[in-house]
C-alpha cells in the first residue's frame, strides 16, 4: 500500500508539474494513471467490504449512527425572576425542541421550597437536556438570548465529540495565542460564555482560566488540555519563525564575493602598513585583519547547511532499489548535523546517488545468498558525514560482496589499461574502477552496469576540490570515502614562495615546517625525526627556474591518513585567500586547485594537496618498485657470474 501511494505521490507531482507548464489538459502518463487507478480500485473494494463487516456489528452501528447525531447537553437554570418578566421556561425548551429531537429531559427541583414557601410568581426549576440536532452550538445559544443575562445556561457536547472538537482546535490554520480564543474558533465556547468566565477570574484573579472552564462545566478537560497545547504550539512556532529568516541564495552570494573583495583590500591595506613601518597604521590594520577574519567567518556560516537536505532522498531510492532487485536493505543515516557548503550540498547528490546505486546493484548480496554466507538475509547500507582534519568526510558503506582485485585487474589489462606486468598497491587498484567505461558486472540493470557513472563520480568530486577512495574486504563490504574542504570560498591559507612564484597552502591540511638539511633527504624520501616521508620539490613539479639560496624549507602537509612534504624557497606566512577559479584552460593542470589575487595585486595559485599527497606517495612507490628490480637484476647477474 505504502508503494502505491509513493507511486502515486509520483504521478501527482507530475501533474502539479504539468499545470505549472501550463499543460494540464495533457495527462503526463495516461498508462501509469490507469495502472495506479486499477490498483487503487483493488484497495477501496476491500475497503468497502470492511465497512459492511464494520456495520453489520450491531454495537459499532449504534457507535456509528452516535456518530452521525450532533448530541448536544444543554444544562439550564432559570432565573427566579423569569416568570415575572413574561417568560415561560416551558416555552424556551418547546423551541428548543424546534432545532431537533429532545432525547433526554431531567427537571432538576433542588430548590423548590416546601410548599407554604412556594411563591407562584418565582421559577424554581432547572433542566438537564439532551438534544440532538446539526445546529451549531450559537444557534442552540440564540434560543436562550432573553433569559441568557440573569440564568444559568451551559451548552456542551456529549462525550463522543470531544474528540471533534480537539480534532478541530488542533486544526486551526491561524491560531490565536489566547486560550478563550483557541476555544471560540473551536467552537467549544461562545463569546458571550467567553466573556462570563473572563467576569468571574477577574473576581477570582488566581484561578487559571482553564480550570474555570472545566470547574464551571462549560468545556470538557481534554478540550481545554487540547487548546492548551495548540497555545504552547502557537507560541513555540512564532519563537522559532523570530529565530530564522529566508534569505534568497543569490543576496548570499553577493555578500561573500563582496567580503572576499573585502579580504583582499584588507590584505593589501596590511601590506602597505608593513611597508610603511607607522606604528599607529600597523595598529589600525591590525584590528581592521580582525574584524574581517571575523566577518569573513560569520559570513560563510550563513552558506553552511546540513548535509540531512542530501541524505534525506534516498529512503525512498533503497525503497525503490531493494524492490525491484528483490533484496532487502536497511539504511542507516549517521552525522544528518554535519554541515557544508551550500553549493557543495547542490552539487554531491549526483555523485552520492551513482555510489548508493552501484552499492545496491552490484554490493549487496540477494537474500537466499546472504543467508548461504552466514549474513542476515537484510543487507545494510550506511550513509554517514562527519569532520575531520579541516575537511568534511562522507561515506557510503555497505555490507557485501566486497571489490575482487583479481577481478578488477584482469578487466584493466583486457581494457589496455594497465600492462600486464604492473604493479599496483590496493588504493591504485581500486581507484581503477573510476576509470571511464569501466565495469566489471557481469549484466547490465536499469540501476547500474554500464561503465558509465563512477567516471563522472570522481570528475564531480574533484570538481568540489574533493577527493574520493576505496576501501574494500572481499566478502566483508566496501567503503566509499568522499573528502571534501569545508567551504569552497575564503580559506585560511599558509603562503610559500618558489623562485618568483607564490603559491598558497590551506592552513589546516599544514602540520609543521622544517629546513630541509642535505643530509637528511634521499631519493625522494627524507628523515624526519626517524620516519620516512615522501616529498615533492614544487620547482621541479612547475618546472620553475633553479634556486640561487643554499637553504630550502619543508611544508609537511596531511590529507586523510597520508601524509607528505612540500620543499619549498622561502615561508612567507599565513593568508587569508580569496578562492578564484581557474579558467577553462587550467582546468585539467594537476596539483592546482584555484588561484587567489595578493595583498600587491599579484595571482597566486593555490595548491592542490590532495593530489600532491597522492602524487608523493605514488612516486616513492614506483621508485621503490624500481629499486627492488634494480636489487633483483643485480643479485641475478650475480648468481650466473658466481656459476
Amino acid at each position: 500500500m505504502i508503494t502505491l501511494l509513493l507511486e502515486c505521490k509520483d504521478y501527482l507531482s507530475l501533474l502539479i508539474n504539468a499545470v505549472e507548464n501550463k499543460k494540464e489538459h495533457i495527462d503526463p502518463d495516461s498508462k501509469k494513471r490507469k495502472t495506479l487507478l486499477t490498483h487503487l480500485a483493488h484497495y477501496l473494494n476491500k475497503s468497502s467490504s470492511l465497512q459492511i463487516l464494520e456495520v453489520k456489528n450491531p454495537i459499532e452501528k449504534d457507535q456509528q449512527t452516535s456518530r452521525d447525531d450532533a448530541h448536544w447537553h444543554i444544562s439550564l437554570r432559570f432565573a427566579k425572576h423569569i416568570l415575572l418578566d413574561g417568560l415561560d421556561p416551558l416555552a424556551f425548551i418547546t423551541y428548543l425542541a424546534t432545532l431537533g429531537r429532545i432525547s433526554y429531559i431531567h427537571s432538576i427541583t433542588d430548590k423548590v421550597p416546601p410548599l407554604p414557601e412556594i411563591n407562584a410568581e418565582h421559577c424554581y426549576l432547572g433542566f438537564e437536556i439532551d438534544l440532538e440536532s446539526s445546529a451549531d452550538k450559537q444557534t442552540i445559544e440564540n434560543t436562550f438570548d432573553f433569559i441568557r443575562k440573569d440564568s444559568t445556561i451551559r451548552i456542551i457536547a456529549p462525550h463522543s465529540q470531544i474528540q471533534d472538537y480537539i480534532d478541530l482546535i488542533h486544526s486551526l490554520p491561524e491560531p490565536p495565542e489566547l486560550l478563550g480564543e483557541i476555544l471560540i474558533k473551536g467552537k467549544s465556547i461562545t463569546p458571550l460564555e467567553l466573556e462570563e468566565i473572563l467576569h468571574i477570574q477577574k473576581h477570582t484573579p488566581d484561578r487559571p482560566l482553564g480550570n474555570i472552564f472545566i470547574e464551571e462545566n462549560i468545556v470538557a478537560a481534554p478540550i481545554v488540555e487540547a487548546a492548551l497545547i495548540k497555545q504552547k504550539q502557537s507560541a513555540d512556532k512564532n519563537k522559532q519563525e523570530l529565530k530564522f529568516i529566508k534569505v534568497e541564495a543569490g543576496k548570499l552570494d553577493l555578500l561573500i564575493n563582496l567580503v572576499g573583495e573585502l579580504v583582499i583590500a584588507g590584505a593589501a591595506a596590511n601590506l602597505i602598513s608593513k611597508k610603511n613601518k607607522d606604528p599607529s597604521m600597523l595598529e589600525a590594520c591590525s584590528n581592521l585583519s580582525d574584524l574581517v577574519e571575523k566577518i569573513r567567518d560569520g559570513a560563510l556560516n550563513l552558506r553552511m547547511v546540513q548535509i540531512k537536505e542530501v541524505f534525506d532522498r534516498f529512503p525512498r531510492v533503497i525503497r525503490d532499489a531493494s524492490k525491484d532487485l528483490e533484496k532487502l536493505i536497511e539504511l542507516k543515516l549517521v552525522g544528518t548535523e554535519t554541515e557544508l557548503d551550500k553549493s557543495m550540498i547542490e552539487k554531491l547528490n549526483d555523485p552520492l546517488m551513482h555510489i548508493v546505486r552501484n552499492a545496491i546493484d552490484h554490493g549487496i548480496e540477494l537474500p537466499d545468498i546472504r543467508i548461504a554466507k552466514g549474513k542476515p538475509a537484510q543487507g545494510e547500507l550506511t550513509l554517514s558525514a562527519f569532520h575531520e582534519s579541516g575537511s568534511v568526510v562522507i561515506e557510503i558503506s555497505d555490507d557485501g560482496y566486497g571489490l575482487n582485485k583479481e577481478k578488477i585487474l584482469k578487466k584493466a589489462i583486457a581494457k589496455n589499461l594497465i600492462s600486464k606486468d604492473a604493479m599496483l598497491n590496493e588504493y591504485e587498484i581500486y581507484q581503477l574502477i573510476f576509470e571511464p567505461g569501466f565495469s566489471t558486472a557481469e549484466k547490465v540493470t536499469h540501476l547500474s552496469g554500464r561503465g558509465v557513472g563512477m567516471d563522472v563520480v570522481k570528475r564531480n568530486i574533484e570538481q568540489l576540490r574533493g577527493e574520493v577512495e576505496v576501501l574494500s574486504e572481499e566478502g566483508t563490504g566496501s567503503i566509499f570515502r568522499i573528502r571534501l574542504p569545508l567551504t569552497m570560498a575564503i580559506i585560511d591559507g599558509f603562503q610559500v614562495q618558489v623562485a618568483n612564484s607564490t603559491f598558497i597552502i590551506p592552513l589546516d591540511l599544514v602540520l609543521e615546517c622544517a629546513d630541509l638539511m642535505p643530509e637528511s633527504e634521499q631519493h625522494n624520501f627524507v628523515n624526519l625525526r626517524g620516519k620516512v616521508l615522501p616529498y615533492i620539490r614544487l620547482r621541479e613539479l612547475f618546472d620553475l627556474p633553479n634556486n640561487t639560496a643554499t637553504r630550502e624549507s619543508i611544508v609537511i602537509v596531511q590529507y586523510g591518513q597520508n601524509r607528505a612534504g612540500l620543499v619549498v624557497d622561502k615561508l612567507i606566512g599565513e593568508f587569508q585567500a580569496v578562492i578564484k577559479p581557474l579558467g577553462l584552460l587550467f582546468r585539467d593542470v594537476k596539483g592546482i586547485s584555484g588561484s587567489t589575487i595578493l595583498g600587491t595585486g599579484q595571482v597566486a595559485l593555490i595548491l592542490d594537496i590532495a593530489q600532491l599527497v597522492q602524487f608523493a606517495h605514488r612516486k616513492s612507490h614506483v621508485e621503490q618498485t624500481s629499486q627492488t628490480r634494480q636489487l633483483n637484476t643485480k643479485t641475478s647477474l650475480s648468481l650466473i657470474n658466481n656459476k
